[in-house]
């Protein structure tokens, strides 16, 4: 059988596409899992492996980083390969490592076993979507991916919920043990499911282009993960962590100069994805998403443990309506989005959540109760639900299946990036926050302070927003001036504590301005998308026709 235009074509797969949307959505929720489910175990992991702060922060963030540099690679390596042959080696590779992970008996192995676990992710994520786009005709697209949105919803709950849970109960292990039956499993499913589908015949990888893109996503991730430890100055002897990221970025200019000269051939990165305008704007949109939601989570949760002083598993209840209402609502955004204009509903969703978000930085005050934040959650929650679903149908209705995978590798590599960026420039400016308004409640507080230890009080305080400032539950900002007189002790510490509190608050609801802003110009960016083009949808034959490919 062959298209309209004589090209050959494959059957469309067999089986029920929704089975295999069970069997993709069960793998992209382990991966997701992984990235919020390491933080509730941090004290544990800490006392039972003896682990510095650096080797707790390498455990948390060697998975991100490695996961990131390799998406676009992965996706390009589906294209050729065929996508479950990835999603199966994916599978595989991430399931032994969560079990080495939880046999790891010293932070370094630890560290070692995340590696290879980012590396089983980066092997399996770009195939999700990639499959998607190819097993859903247009029509009905929308509300696959918004299948798929809710279970980053769940994903997003699930990890503060179940990780406190198991470390309550069980021990730190099993937040890695967990991914075990769920990955073998999801293999099971994927190899009776999942139909063998060939998008590029061509076997041959962009070595050249691969090195140049590993090279320079990991420079640029490495620099800005660690920039805040290094205090951006010395990383690697003379080195320093502004010449990483440079480096990174010219590596990453060299890598695009390369592609476009190599364009004729098979770029790891094919240009004509780029001239699918709603591609390109939806990329800027998937970072900005990721930019936000991670700027805007990082000071909250540590507003609610150490300012309002819940514990792992009532933080994680008391964020959770936020992604329920977000998961109910994506799979009916997902069908508006096939019946609409996807734009209006992404565009209508991304306002929503600030809004939502604009309201919990208003309602987020020293002695805000639990569920005080409940009202702009459950907003910003219905609004996150009309993101994902419509963001992917747009991203990726005009690509062709051949190129689904470096497409989907691509958006992929763009929202985790952008992640790591939200991260970093967010803690480097409530970094910056804390520092004047912890100094300036500590003047205010100070008052109530003997004369005598007023001023220690003061400056002990603004030494600790220098580099030892402890943000931990139950913590009150900074240690107590030395050789305070005991009588004082008792009225130092409760100011201290309130101190910290009102100064970490004020700081916070000062630097979540800035996840606000990149949201709100995102939602504005979605103004520029394409409205989908009148016209019959093509048959399954021409969707899944095989061409060489366009670069």
């Amino acid at each position: 059988m062959a298209t309209p235009t004589g090209a050959p074509a494959q059957e469309r797969p067999a089986g029920n596409p929704w089975l295999v949307l069970t069997t993709l959505c069960l793998g992209f929720f382990m991966i997701l899992l992984d990235t919020t489910i390491v933080n509730i175990a941090i004290p544990d992991m800490s006392t039972s492996l003896d682990a510095s702060l650096d080797q707790i922060l390498w455990i948390i963030n060697a998975y991100v980083l490695v996961y990131a540099v390799l998406l676009i690679t992965a996706g390009r390596l589906g294209d050729l390969f065929g996508p479950k042959r990835l999603f199966v080696i994916g599978l595989v590779v991430f399931t032994v490592a969560s079990a080495a992970c939880g046999l790891a008996s010293t932070p370094g192995q630890l560290i070692v076993f995340r590696v290879v676990q980012g590396i089983g992710g980066a092997l399996l994520t770009p195939q999700t979507l990639a499959t998607i786009t190819v097993i859903f005709p247009p029509d009905k697209r929308g509300v696959a991916f918004g299948v798929w949105g809710s279970v980053a919803g769940l994903a997003t709950v699930a990890g503060p919920t179940l990780g406190g849970y198991l470390v309550t109960d069980f021990g730190w292990e099993w937040i890695f043990f967990v991914n075990v039956p769920v990955g073998v499993l999801t293999v099971i499913l994927a190899l009776v499911a999942m139909p063998d589908l060939r998008l590029n015949r061509r076997h041959r990888l962009d070595w050249a282009g691969t090195a140049l893109a590993t090279v320079g996503l990991f420079l640029l991730v490495y620099g800005l993960i660690e920039g805040e430890s290094h205090d951006w100055g010395a990383v690697w002897g003379p080195i320093t962590i502004v010449e990483v990221i440079g480096a990174g970025v010219l590596v990453l200019t060299v890598f695009l100069v390369h592609q476009y000269v190599t364009r004729g051939g098979e770029p790891l990165v094919p240009f004509t994805i780029f001239k699918d305008r709603n591609f390109a704007v939806m990329s800027w949109v998937s970072a900005a998403i990721t930019f936000g939601m991670l700027g805007l989570f990082l000071p909250l949760i540590i507003y609610l443990q150490s300012v309002l002083g819940l514990s792992a598993l009532q933080a994680g209840f008391a964020v959770a309506p936020l992604s329920l209402v977000s998961m109910v609502i994506a799979p009916f955004a997902g069908r508006a989005a096939d019946r609409a204009a996807g734009k209006w509903v992404l565009t209508f969703g991304l306002a929503l959540w600030c809004a939502g978000m604009a309201t919990v930085v208003g309602l987020a005050e020293v002695g805000t109760g639990q569920w005080g934040l409940l009202p702009g959650l459950l907003i910003a929650g219905a609004g996150l639900g009309c993101v994902f679903a419509p963001l992917q149908t747009i991203a990726m209705r005009g690509v062709p299946p051949r190129q689904a995978g470096a497409a989907s590798g691509l958006i992929n590599t763009t929202r985790q990036l952008g992640g790591v960026v939200g991260s970093a420039a967010v803690g480097a400016l409530l970094q910056a926050q804390l520092t004047a308004k912890l100094t300036a409640a500590a003047r205010s507080n100070a008052a109530d302070l003997p004369p005598e230890v007023r001023q220690p009080f003061v400056d002990a305080v603004a030494g600790a927003t220098g580099g030892s400032l402890h943000v931990g539950s139950g913590q009150s900002g900074a240690a107590l001036p030395a050789g305070v007189p005991e009588q004082y002790r008792q009225a130092l510490t409760d100011i201290a504590t309130r101190t910290f509190h009102e100064g970490f608050t004020n700081a916070m609801k000062a630097t979540l301005l800035l996840p606000l802003i990149v949201l709100a110009v995102a939602a504005v960016s979605c103004l520029f998308v394409r409205s989908r083009p009148a016209g019959p949808t093509p048959p399954a034959d021409q969707r899944l026709a095989e061409a060489p490919a366009e670069v």
